[in-house]
């Protein structure tokens, strides 16, 4: 093959499918055919350019999921024909304060897949081999898609936490984080509560593993959770900053409420409730590549899957509007093979 399929962004808010010239990758680098890729509500920012350093056209994507099939001079540990995951933390430069602190999250020069270059959006994908993660036999290219963002977001952010098993943590929004972030807590020992809108999502939310649900249409949620004995942990999923402030007075004292839904409004809080019980508000990032074969490997351990549904190449478009539109159960994913 000379050529590669890709879908990009040319002008904010404008994407096309192109083809391409495949080229070689250059020295310290590797190249990917791509199998699947996630469609995230991130990508957002790179089909609107709301992105810093970024350039059009630009190939979305930062869920992807294909083998090595060419490697650059100098690169070692990998091999052709294996296959390998990026998710959105796309390498960390190794020399900056955070890299030699080990804080690979934090790096300073961290590039993003699919802003600061072209993602999986493709049948052809470049990537930096610090980015990396291997894929664990034990799971199809689609379903480990999606757990290279939100399921690294809401197992890091559970696992990293305060929470011991036999700790209430309350999970708010059984959407595309949710539904992961239930039954990563369900799997690691944790009392879970599942707060959502409406009755009708208990069963389903009993099914992913929680032991409490929580309808925030017709319970004051914090009060709820208090009747619970309060949460430890809030993993606030659904980007809404109103209903995560809602959440903050059901912490038990020295709980923490960790944000992984990006809200466009800021988070209201009062002090009182930070003051008297020591609680707090944290953010969590993703995590490094390290980190996703950790999210893997457990999703494999504990049977651990996404609930998506799968769109070809050249409906990625498609795709990402039904993400846009809250209207993807739960996770869109791009197959690019048979």
């Amino acid at each position: 093959m000379s050529t590669y399929r890709a879908v990009q962004v040319t002008s904010p808010g404008k994407m096309e499918l192109a083809k391409r010239p495949l080229v070689e990758p250059s020295a310290g680098r590797v190249r990917l055919r791509v199998e699947a890729c996630g469609i995230c509500h991130t990508d957002s920012y790179t089909v609107d350019g709301l992105m810093p350093g970024m350039a059009f056209p630009r190939v979305p994507g930062h869920e992807v999921v294909g083998r090595i099939d060419a490697l650059g001079e100098g690169v070692s540990g990998w091999k052709i024909g294996q296959r390998v995951g990026v998710g959105l933390l796309a390498g960390h430069c190794g020399v900056c304060t955070s890299c030699r602190r080990g804080d690979f999250v934090t790096c300073t020069n961290q590039p993003f897949s699919g802003v600061h270059h072209d993602g999986g959006y493709a049948e052809s994908m470049i990537a930096i081999p610090s980015g990396l993660a291997s894929i664990p036999d034990g799971l199809d290219s689609a379903d480990a898609a999606p757990l290279l963002c939100a399921g690294i977001t809401t197992f890091n952010a559970l696992r990293h936490s305060l929470a011991e098993p036999g700790d209430l943590v309350a999970v708010q929004g059984i959407g595309g984080l949710g539904h992961l972030g239930v039954q990563f807590a369900a799997r690691m020992g944790f009392r879970v509560a599942a707060i959502a809108r409406g009755a009708e999502k208990e069963p389903f939310a009993k099914e992913l593993g929680a032991h409490h649900y929580i309808d925030s249409k017709a319970v004051d949620p914090a009060a709820a959770l208090q009747a619970l004995g309060g949460a430890r942990v809030i993993l606030a999923t659904a980007s809404d900053s109103k209903s995560m402030s809602q959440l903050i007075g059901g912490l038990a004292p020295r709980g923490r409420m960790i944000v992984a839904g990006a809200g466009s409004s800021p988070i209201e809080v009062s002090p009182m409730d930070l003051l008297f019980g020591s609680r707090g508000i944290e953010g969590t990032l993703t995590g490094s590549a390290i980190d996703n074969e950790d999210t893997l490997a457990f999703s494999v351990l504990q049977r651990i899957k996404p609930i998506i549904e799968t769109v070809p190449l050249e409906k990625a478009a498609e795709g990402y509007q039904r993400m846009l539109s809250n209207k993807a159960r739960f996770r869109m994913v791009i197959v690019t093979g048979p």
